[in-house]
Protein backbone atom coordinates (compact mmCIF):
# COMPACT_ATOMS: atom_id res chain seq x y z
CA UNK A 1 0.00 0.00 0.00
CA UNK A 2 0.95 3.32 -0.86
CA UNK A 3 0.18 6.54 1.50
CA UNK A 4 -1.50 10.05 0.53
CA UNK A 5 -1.39 13.53 2.44
CA UNK A 6 -4.26 15.74 1.68
CA UNK A 7 -5.09 19.23 3.35
CA UNK A 8 -8.08 19.68 4.62
CA UNK A 9 -9.60 22.76 6.77
CA UNK A 10 -8.40 21.75 10.12
CA UNK A 11 -4.86 20.01 8.84
CA UNK A 12 -3.46 17.61 6.49
CA UNK A 13 -4.70 13.52 6.75
CA UNK A 14 -2.42 10.62 5.64
CA UNK A 15 -4.60 7.66 4.04
CA UNK A 16 -3.94 4.77 2.07
CA UNK A 17 -4.04 3.29 -1.24
CA UNK A 18 -5.34 0.18 -1.71
CA UNK A 19 -6.94 -1.74 -5.36
CA UNK A 20 -6.34 1.82 -6.88
CA UNK A 21 -9.16 3.39 -4.47
CA UNK A 22 -7.38 6.19 -2.02
CA UNK A 23 -8.92 5.49 1.71
CA UNK A 24 -8.94 7.74 4.41
CA UNK A 25 -10.41 6.64 7.80
CA UNK A 26 -11.74 7.86 11.14
CA UNK A 27 -11.12 11.46 10.37
CA UNK A 28 -12.86 13.94 12.89
CA UNK A 29 -15.44 16.11 11.63
CA UNK A 30 -16.45 17.51 15.01
CA UNK A 31 -15.19 17.99 18.62
CA UNK A 32 -16.08 14.95 20.83
CA UNK A 33 -19.81 15.43 22.45
CA UNK A 34 -18.22 15.17 26.26
CA UNK A 35 -18.45 16.77 29.23
CA UNK A 36 -20.20 19.99 28.57
CA UNK A 37 -20.62 18.99 24.87
CA UNK A 38 -22.97 16.12 25.86
CA UNK A 39 -26.62 16.58 24.49
CA UNK A 40 -25.11 19.43 22.75
CA UNK A 41 -24.68 20.36 18.92
CA UNK A 42 -21.75 19.50 17.66
CA UNK A 43 -18.86 21.79 17.72
CA UNK A 44 -16.13 21.64 14.80
CA UNK A 45 -13.10 20.11 15.22
CA UNK A 46 -9.79 22.20 16.79
CA UNK A 47 -7.14 21.98 14.03
CA UNK A 48 -4.46 20.01 14.56
CA UNK A 49 -0.46 20.15 14.14
CA UNK A 50 1.38 17.71 12.05
CA UNK A 51 -0.15 14.62 9.78
CA UNK A 52 -3.49 13.33 11.07
CA UNK A 53 -3.00 9.09 10.51
CA UNK A 54 -6.48 8.25 8.74
CA UNK A 55 -5.44 4.85 7.87
CA UNK A 56 -7.68 2.92 10.79
CA UNK A 57 -11.20 3.05 11.55
CA UNK A 58 -12.24 5.78 14.34
CA UNK A 59 -14.29 4.97 17.37
CA UNK A 60 -18.08 3.87 16.97
CA UNK A 61 -20.92 5.25 18.63
CA UNK A 62 -21.49 3.52 22.00
CA UNK A 63 -24.66 1.49 21.83
CA UNK A 64 -26.05 -1.71 23.85
CA UNK A 65 -25.21 -5.24 21.98
CA UNK A 66 -27.84 -6.40 19.18
CA UNK A 67 -27.92 -10.01 17.94
CA UNK A 68 -29.32 -8.60 14.76
CA UNK A 69 -26.86 -6.47 14.13
CA UNK A 70 -24.01 -8.65 14.86
CA UNK A 71 -25.71 -10.92 11.88
CA UNK A 72 -25.44 -7.86 9.93
CA UNK A 73 -21.89 -7.32 10.50
CA UNK A 74 -21.80 -4.68 12.79
CA UNK A 75 -18.63 -4.16 14.76
CA UNK A 76 -19.18 -2.25 18.27
CA UNK A 77 -15.94 -3.44 19.92
CA UNK A 78 -14.34 -0.15 19.13
CA UNK A 79 -16.24 2.59 20.61
CA UNK A 80 -15.94 5.90 22.63
CA UNK A 81 -17.85 8.62 23.07
CA UNK A 82 -15.62 10.94 20.79
CA UNK A 83 -17.31 9.03 17.64
CA UNK A 84 -17.79 11.64 15.47
CA UNK A 85 -15.89 10.61 12.57
CA UNK A 86 -16.00 9.58 8.65
CA UNK A 87 -14.32 7.82 5.93
CA UNK A 88 -13.56 8.32 2.55
CA UNK A 89 -13.20 6.28 -0.59
CA UNK A 90 -12.12 8.29 -3.71
CA UNK A 91 -10.53 6.97 -6.87
CA UNK A 92 -8.63 9.84 -7.60
CA UNK A 93 -7.96 13.67 -5.75
CA UNK A 94 -7.37 15.55 -9.22
CA UNK A 95 -9.26 18.69 -8.88
CA UNK A 96 -9.72 19.01 -12.49
CA UNK A 97 -12.57 16.38 -12.42
CA UNK A 98 -14.57 16.45 -9.28
CA UNK A 99 -16.37 13.16 -9.40
CA UNK A 100 -20.21 12.97 -7.56
CA UNK A 101 -20.02 12.40 -3.56
CA UNK A 102 -22.25 9.71 -2.01
CA UNK A 103 -22.75 10.24 1.52
CA UNK A 104 -23.93 6.87 3.98
CA UNK A 105 -26.24 7.17 6.83
CA UNK A 106 -26.08 3.82 8.69
CA UNK A 107 -29.16 2.42 10.26
CA UNK A 108 -29.58 0.33 13.62
CA UNK A 109 -32.77 1.59 14.94
CA UNK A 110 -31.20 4.97 16.33
CA UNK A 111 -29.46 2.46 18.79
CA UNK A 112 -26.70 1.00 16.95
CA UNK A 113 -24.66 0.68 13.73
CA UNK A 114 -21.83 2.21 12.80
CA UNK A 115 -20.32 3.71 9.19
CA UNK A 116 -17.26 1.18 9.36
CA UNK A 117 -18.88 -2.16 9.42
CA UNK A 118 -17.45 -4.16 6.38
CA UNK A 119 -20.96 -3.78 4.50
CA UNK A 120 -20.06 -0.28 3.93
CA UNK A 121 -16.87 -0.82 2.43
CA UNK A 122 -16.87 1.63 -0.40
CA UNK A 123 -14.01 0.48 -2.62
CA UNK A 124 -16.14 -0.92 -5.87
CA UNK A 125 -18.31 2.37 -5.92
CA UNK A 126 -15.19 4.18 -5.82
CA UNK A 127 -13.39 2.30 -8.44
CA UNK A 128 -16.13 1.31 -10.67
CA UNK A 129 -18.51 4.04 -10.43
CA UNK A 130 -16.17 7.19 -10.10
CA UNK A 131 -17.46 8.35 -7.13
CA UNK A 132 -16.05 9.43 -3.83
CA UNK A 133 -17.69 7.96 -0.59
CA UNK A 134 -18.14 9.11 2.40
CA UNK A 135 -19.79 6.98 5.40
CA UNK A 136 -20.04 8.95 9.02
CA UNK A 137 -20.28 7.95 12.54
CA UNK A 138 -23.55 9.97 14.81
CA UNK A 139 -24.34 9.83 18.12
CA UNK A 140 -26.71 6.78 18.87
CA UNK A 141 -29.37 6.20 21.53
CA UNK A 142 -29.38 8.61 24.67
CA UNK A 143 -26.63 10.46 23.49
CA UNK A 144 -28.01 11.21 20.15
CA UNK A 145 -32.08 11.49 20.72
CA UNK A 146 -32.57 12.34 24.57
CA UNK A 147 -35.09 15.40 24.50
CA UNK A 148 -34.41 17.77 27.12
CA UNK A 149 -35.50 20.62 26.07
CA UNK A 150 -39.34 20.74 27.81
CA UNK A 151 -37.59 19.83 31.55
CA UNK A 152 -33.89 21.85 31.09
CA UNK A 153 -34.69 24.78 29.26
CA UNK A 154 -33.35 26.31 26.21
CA UNK A 155 -29.80 25.20 26.91
CA UNK A 156 -30.84 21.69 25.58
CA UNK A 157 -33.44 22.51 23.15
CA UNK A 158 -31.87 20.85 20.37
CA UNK A 159 -31.14 17.62 22.25
CA UNK A 160 -33.14 15.54 20.94
CA UNK A 161 -31.63 15.51 17.96
CA UNK A 162 -27.74 15.32 18.46
CA UNK A 163 -27.66 12.34 15.83
CA UNK A 164 -29.55 14.19 13.18
CA UNK A 165 -27.42 17.43 13.76
CA UNK A 166 -24.55 15.00 13.70
CA UNK A 167 -24.87 14.31 10.19
CA UNK A 168 -25.77 18.12 9.19
CA UNK A 169 -22.17 18.63 10.47
CA UNK A 170 -20.54 15.85 8.67
CA UNK A 171 -22.49 16.80 5.19
CA UNK A 172 -21.05 20.37 6.28
CA UNK A 173 -17.22 19.12 6.56
CA UNK A 174 -17.99 17.31 3.09
CA UNK A 175 -19.07 20.48 1.64
CA UNK A 176 -15.29 22.41 2.92
CA UNK A 177 -13.22 19.62 2.27
CA UNK A 178 -14.36 17.23 -0.13
CA UNK A 179 -12.75 18.59 -2.99
CA UNK A 180 -9.08 18.11 -1.73
CA UNK A 181 -10.64 14.25 -1.66
CA UNK A 182 -11.34 14.67 -5.63
CA UNK A 183 -15.14 15.23 -4.66
CA UNK A 184 -17.80 17.65 -6.18
CA UNK A 185 -19.65 19.71 -3.47
CA UNK A 186 -22.20 20.59 -5.52
CA UNK A 187 -23.24 16.82 -6.39
CA UNK A 188 -23.68 15.01 -3.18
CA UNK A 189 -26.17 12.32 -3.10
CA UNK A 190 -27.05 11.27 0.41
CA UNK A 191 -28.55 7.73 1.41
CA UNK A 192 -29.10 5.52 4.08
CA UNK A 193 -30.76 2.34 4.90
CA UNK A 194 -33.52 1.74 7.80
CA UNK A 195 -32.46 4.70 10.30
CA UNK A 196 -29.88 6.00 8.23
CA UNK A 197 -32.91 6.39 5.13
CA UNK A 198 -35.25 7.75 8.04
CA UNK A 199 -32.57 10.18 8.63
CA UNK A 200 -32.41 10.88 5.20
CA UNK A 201 -36.35 11.62 5.28
CA UNK A 202 -35.84 14.10 8.41
CA UNK A 203 -32.39 15.67 6.57
CA UNK A 204 -35.40 16.48 3.48
CA UNK A 205 -37.03 18.68 6.01
CA UNK A 206 -34.38 20.61 7.78
CA UNK A 207 -33.91 24.34 7.63
CA UNK A 208 -29.79 23.47 8.49
CA UNK A 209 -29.16 20.28 5.88
CA UNK A 210 -30.99 22.89 2.61
CA UNK A 211 -28.13 22.95 0.38
CA UNK A 212 -25.86 20.39 1.79
CA UNK A 213 -26.72 17.48 -0.46
CA UNK A 214 -28.81 17.28 -4.29
CA UNK A 215 -29.97 14.37 -4.17
CA UNK A 216 -31.50 11.42 -2.01
CA UNK A 217 -31.80 7.92 -1.49
CA UNK A 218 -34.09 5.96 0.86
CA UNK A 219 -33.96 2.70 1.39
CA UNK A 220 -36.48 0.93 4.07
CA UNK A 221 -37.69 4.39 5.52
CA UNK A 222 -39.00 7.34 4.94
CA UNK A 223 -40.10 10.50 6.62
CA UNK A 224 -42.62 9.00 9.00
CA UNK A 225 -40.08 8.08 12.35
CA UNK A 226 -40.17 11.26 14.21
CA UNK A 227 -42.15 12.12 17.40
CA UNK A 228 -43.62 15.14 18.52
CA UNK A 229 -41.64 16.86 21.51
CA UNK A 230 -44.54 16.36 24.17
CA UNK A 231 -43.99 12.53 23.37
CA UNK A 232 -39.86 12.81 23.61
CA UNK A 233 -40.16 14.33 26.54
CA UNK A 234 -42.38 11.64 28.37
CA UNK A 235 -39.86 9.11 27.29
CA UNK A 236 -37.06 11.57 28.57
CA UNK A 237 -38.86 11.48 32.01
CA UNK A 238 -38.84 7.74 32.46
CA UNK A 239 -35.24 7.62 31.42
CA UNK A 240 -34.32 10.41 34.14
CA UNK A 241 -36.52 8.32 36.40
CA UNK A 242 -34.33 5.05 35.75
CA UNK A 243 -31.49 6.78 36.05
CA UNK A 244 -32.44 8.01 39.68
CA UNK A 245 -32.43 11.84 38.65
CA UNK A 246 -35.04 14.29 39.05
CA UNK A 247 -36.04 17.13 36.10
CA UNK A 248 -34.68 19.68 37.64
CA UNK A 249 -31.40 18.14 38.32
CA UNK A 250 -30.68 17.62 34.11
CA UNK A 251 -27.19 18.33 34.40
CA UNK A 252 -26.13 15.59 36.47
CA UNK A 253 -26.25 13.63 33.13
CA UNK A 254 -23.31 14.84 32.33
CA UNK A 255 -21.27 12.98 34.94
CA UNK A 256 -23.20 9.67 34.18
CA UNK A 257 -20.68 6.90 32.89
CA UNK A 258 -21.82 6.31 29.39
CA UNK A 259 -22.04 2.48 30.19
CA UNK A 260 -24.56 3.16 32.66
CA UNK A 261 -26.77 5.27 29.69
CA UNK A 262 -26.15 2.32 27.52
CA UNK A 263 -27.68 -0.03 30.07
CA UNK A 264 -30.94 2.15 30.82
CA UNK A 265 -31.60 2.37 26.58
CA UNK A 266 -31.36 -0.97 25.94
CA UNK A 267 -34.45 -1.33 28.63
CA UNK A 268 -36.66 0.46 26.09
CA UNK A 269 -38.98 -0.97 23.79
CA UNK A 270 -36.91 -0.04 19.67
CA UNK A 271 -37.49 2.84 18.49
CA UNK A 272 -38.15 4.84 21.21
CA UNK A 273 -35.04 7.19 20.81
CA UNK A 274 -35.76 9.01 17.70
CA UNK A 275 -35.44 12.45 15.89
CA UNK A 276 -37.59 14.79 17.48
CA UNK A 277 -40.13 17.58 16.20
CA UNK A 278 -38.30 20.30 18.54
CA UNK A 279 -39.31 23.39 17.10
CA UNK A 280 -35.94 24.59 16.57
CA UNK A 281 -33.35 22.42 15.24
CA UNK A 282 -36.60 20.76 13.19
CA UNK A 283 -39.32 23.17 13.21
CA UNK A 284 -42.10 21.08 11.95
CA UNK A 285 -43.40 17.21 10.93
CA UNK A 286 -41.08 16.39 8.17
CA UNK A 287 -44.24 14.67 6.32
CA UNK A 288 -46.35 17.60 6.60
CA UNK A 289 -43.08 19.65 5.15
CA UNK A 290 -42.29 17.59 2.48
CA UNK A 291 -46.38 17.66 1.88
CA UNK A 292 -45.97 21.56 1.35
CA UNK A 293 -42.84 21.30 -1.37
CA UNK A 294 -39.63 21.52 1.04
CA UNK A 295 -37.30 19.11 -0.89
CA UNK A 296 -39.52 19.49 -3.96
CA UNK A 297 -35.96 20.30 -5.79
CA UNK A 298 -34.60 17.08 -4.76
CA UNK A 299 -34.77 14.00 -7.09
CA UNK A 300 -35.16 10.75 -5.29
CA UNK A 301 -34.69 6.45 -5.48
CA UNK A 302 -36.91 5.27 -2.57
CA UNK A 303 -37.62 1.68 -2.07
CA UNK A 304 -38.77 -1.00 0.37
CA UNK A 305 -38.05 -4.78 0.99
CA UNK A 306 -40.73 -7.35 0.30
CA UNK A 307 -40.47 -8.89 3.31
CA UNK A 308 -38.82 -6.28 5.40
CA UNK A 309 -40.00 -7.29 9.18
CA UNK A 310 -39.42 -11.08 8.79
CA UNK A 311 -35.75 -10.04 10.01
CA UNK A 312 -37.36 -9.14 13.14
CA UNK A 313 -39.47 -11.91 13.86
CA UNK A 314 -37.12 -14.24 12.69
CA UNK A 315 -34.80 -13.05 15.49
CA UNK A 316 -38.04 -13.10 18.15
CA UNK A 317 -37.94 -15.48 20.21
CA UNK A 318 -41.92 -15.35 20.43
CA UNK A 319 -42.48 -16.52 17.47
CA UNK A 320 -40.14 -20.01 18.05
CA UNK A 321 -42.66 -22.71 18.24
CA UNK A 322 -45.51 -20.54 19.03
CA UNK A 323 -48.61 -22.04 19.78
CA UNK A 324 -52.23 -20.48 17.77
CA UNK A 325 -53.07 -18.68 20.89
CA UNK A 326 -49.66 -17.10 21.38
CA UNK A 327 -50.03 -16.19 17.93
CA UNK A 328 -52.83 -14.30 18.61
CA UNK A 329 -51.85 -12.60 21.32
CA UNK A 330 -49.22 -11.11 19.76
CA UNK A 331 -51.72 -10.03 17.33
CA UNK A 332 -53.73 -8.51 19.76
CA UNK A 333 -51.05 -7.26 21.86
CA UNK A 334 -49.39 -5.16 18.64
CA UNK A 335 -52.72 -3.86 17.16
CA UNK A 336 -55.45 -3.22 20.25
CA UNK A 337 -58.44 -1.95 18.72
CA UNK A 338 -57.49 -2.51 14.83
CA UNK A 339 -58.16 -6.47 14.95
CA UNK A 340 -61.60 -5.93 13.88
CA UNK A 341 -60.49 -4.40 10.99
CA UNK A 342 -57.51 -6.50 10.30
CA UNK A 343 -60.10 -9.76 10.91
CA UNK A 344 -62.82 -8.16 8.64
CA UNK A 345 -60.27 -7.78 5.69
CA UNK A 346 -59.28 -11.22 5.74
CA UNK A 347 -60.05 -14.13 3.14
CA UNK A 348 -61.47 -17.59 4.15
CA UNK A 349 -57.67 -19.28 3.66
CA UNK A 350 -55.92 -16.35 5.90
CA UNK A 351 -55.21 -17.14 9.05
CA UNK A 352 -53.15 -15.23 12.32
CA UNK A 353 -49.88 -16.38 11.53
CA UNK A 354 -46.38 -15.13 10.94
CA UNK A 355 -46.40 -14.33 7.58
CA UNK A 356 -49.82 -12.43 7.79
CA UNK A 357 -48.45 -10.41 10.66
CA UNK A 358 -44.65 -9.71 8.64
CA UNK A 359 -46.96 -8.31 5.81
CA UNK A 360 -48.65 -6.15 8.33
CA UNK A 361 -45.89 -4.72 9.84
CA UNK A 362 -43.84 -4.29 6.38
CA UNK A 363 -46.71 -2.41 5.34
CA UNK A 364 -47.34 -0.21 8.79
CA UNK A 365 -43.64 0.54 8.92
CA UNK A 366 -42.16 0.52 5.96
CA UNK A 367 -44.06 0.81 2.71
CA UNK A 368 -47.10 2.75 3.44
CA UNK A 369 -44.60 6.16 4.39
CA UNK A 370 -42.54 5.37 1.32
CA UNK A 371 -45.39 5.35 -0.68
CA UNK A 372 -46.38 8.63 0.80
CA UNK A 373 -43.30 10.23 0.39
CA UNK A 374 -42.89 9.45 -3.02
CA UNK A 375 -46.25 10.85 -3.64
CA UNK A 376 -45.13 13.84 -1.76
CA UNK A 377 -42.36 14.45 -4.10
CA UNK A 378 -44.17 13.40 -7.50
CA UNK A 379 -47.11 16.20 -6.66
CA UNK A 380 -44.19 18.68 -6.58
CA UNK A 381 -42.75 17.71 -9.43
CA UNK A 382 -39.25 16.46 -7.99
CA UNK A 383 -37.99 13.25 -9.74
CA UNK A 384 -38.69 9.76 -8.02
CA UNK A 385 -37.49 6.53 -8.73
CA UNK A 386 -39.63 3.97 -6.48
CA UNK A 387 -38.28 -0.05 -5.92
CA UNK A 388 -38.92 -3.20 -3.83
CA UNK A 389 -36.57 -5.25 -3.61
CA UNK A 390 -37.89 -9.23 -4.28
CA UNK A 391 -35.30 -11.45 -3.88
CA UNK A 392 -36.25 -13.73 -1.44
CA UNK A 393 -31.83 -15.47 0.61
CA UNK A 394 -31.88 -18.96 0.99
CA UNK A 395 -30.03 -18.76 4.16
CA UNK A 396 -31.76 -21.02 6.90
CA UNK A 397 -34.00 -22.41 4.46
CA UNK A 398 -35.08 -19.75 3.15
CA UNK A 399 -36.52 -18.39 6.85
CA UNK A 400 -35.46 -14.52 6.13
CA UNK A 401 -37.18 -14.49 2.34
CA UNK A 402 -37.12 -10.52 1.36
CA UNK A 403 -36.05 -9.33 4.79
CA UNK A 404 -34.55 -6.07 6.11
CA UNK A 405 -31.29 -4.98 5.34
CA UNK A 406 -30.93 -7.77 2.48
CA UNK A 407 -30.86 -5.14 -0.20
CA UNK A 408 -27.39 -3.22 1.66
CA UNK A 409 -24.64 -5.96 0.61
CA UNK A 410 -26.04 -5.76 -3.36
CA UNK A 411 -26.16 -2.45 -3.45
CA UNK A 412 -22.88 -1.55 -2.17
CA UNK A 413 -21.81 -4.88 -4.50
CA UNK A 414 -20.20 -6.33 -1.20
CA UNK A 415 -21.34 -10.13 -1.26
CA UNK A 416 -17.49 -10.71 -0.52
CA UNK A 417 -17.67 -9.07 2.43
CA UNK A 418 -16.83 -11.71 5.13
CA UNK A 419 -20.18 -11.19 7.18
CA UNK A 420 -22.61 -11.22 4.23
CA UNK A 421 -23.00 -15.24 3.93
CA UNK A 422 -25.14 -15.12 7.10
CA UNK A 423 -27.05 -13.22 5.16
CA UNK A 424 -27.05 -13.72 2.01
CA UNK A 425 -25.67 -17.06 1.07
CA UNK A 426 -23.32 -17.38 -2.13
CA UNK A 427 -26.09 -18.47 -4.72
CA UNK A 428 -24.85 -17.45 -8.61
CA UNK A 429 -27.57 -15.35 -9.09
CA UNK A 430 -26.90 -12.40 -6.60
CA UNK A 431 -23.64 -11.26 -8.69
CA UNK A 432 -26.14 -9.64 -11.67
CA UNK A 433 -28.93 -8.51 -8.72
CA UNK A 434 -25.41 -6.76 -7.30
CA UNK A 435 -24.28 -5.33 -10.66
CA UNK A 436 -27.90 -4.46 -11.54
CA UNK A 437 -28.23 -2.24 -8.00
CA UNK A 438 -24.77 -1.05 -7.69
CA UNK A 439 -25.05 0.62 -11.08
CA UNK A 440 -28.01 2.42 -10.98
CA UNK A 441 -27.54 3.78 -7.90
CA UNK A 442 -24.08 4.94 -9.43
CA UNK A 443 -25.99 6.39 -12.44
CA UNK A 444 -28.22 8.16 -10.25
CA UNK A 445 -25.23 9.82 -8.20
CA UNK A 446 -24.12 10.69 -11.56
CA UNK A 447 -26.99 11.90 -13.31
CA UNK A 448 -29.84 12.07 -10.74
CA UNK A 449 -31.26 9.41 -13.05
CA UNK A 450 -30.74 5.67 -12.43
CA UNK A 451 -31.52 4.05 -15.59
CA UNK A 452 -27.85 2.14 -16.91
CA UNK A 453 -28.07 -0.09 -19.93
CA UNK A 454 -28.31 -3.85 -17.23
CA UNK A 455 -31.74 -2.79 -16.13
CA UNK A 456 -35.02 -2.26 -17.89
CA UNK A 457 -36.07 1.05 -18.61
CA UNK A 458 -36.97 2.68 -15.09
CA UNK A 459 -39.35 5.31 -15.52
CA UNK A 460 -39.93 7.97 -13.21
CA UNK A 461 -42.82 6.86 -10.56
CA UNK A 462 -46.33 8.84 -11.20
CA UNK A 463 -49.72 8.52 -9.49
CA UNK A 464 -51.48 7.09 -12.57
CA UNK A 465 -49.25 3.80 -13.13
CA UNK A 466 -47.16 3.63 -9.89
CA UNK A 467 -44.52 1.84 -11.89
CA UNK A 468 -41.85 0.47 -10.14
CA UNK A 469 -38.61 -1.62 -10.45
CA UNK A 470 -38.38 -4.74 -8.85
CA UNK A 471 -35.12 -6.22 -8.47
CA UNK A 472 -34.98 -10.12 -8.66
CA UNK A 473 -33.06 -12.71 -10.52
CA UNK A 474 -34.76 -11.28 -13.22
CA UNK A 475 -36.05 -7.91 -12.29
CA UNK A 476 -38.72 -5.71 -14.39
CA UNK A 477 -41.11 -2.75 -13.60
CA UNK A 478 -44.28 -3.34 -12.89
CA UNK A 479 -47.72 -1.08 -12.47
CA UNK A 480 -48.71 -0.38 -8.83
CA UNK A 481 -47.15 -3.74 -7.34
CA UNK A 482 -48.14 -2.34 -3.97
CA UNK A 483 -51.97 -2.18 -4.50
CA UNK A 484 -52.36 1.28 -4.24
Amino acid sequence: MSSLIVNTTYGQVKGEKNENVYVWKGIPYAKAPVGSLRFQPPEAPESWDGVLDATQFGPVAPQPESEIMETLGNDSVNSSEDCLNLNIWSPSINKDKLRPVMVWIHGGAYMNGSGSSGLYNGTSFASLGDVVVVTINYRLGILGFLHLGELAGEEYATSGNCGILDQVAALQWVQDNIASFGGDPNRVTIFGESAGAMSVGVLLAMPSAKGLFNQAILQSGAASNTIPSSQATKVAERILTSLGIEDNEVFKLRDIPVEKLIEVSSTLPMMKLVPVVDGVSLPNNPEEALKDGFAKDIPIIIGVNKDEYRLFTYFDPRWKNAEQREVEQIFESTFGTAMPAIQSQLSENDTLDQDLYDKLMTAQIFTNPALKLAEYQVRQGAPTYMYRFDWESPVAGGALKACHALEIPFVWNNLNEPQTNQLTGNSPEQKGIAKQMHQAWIAFAHSGNPNHEGIPDWPEYNLTKRETMLFNEESKVESNPFGV
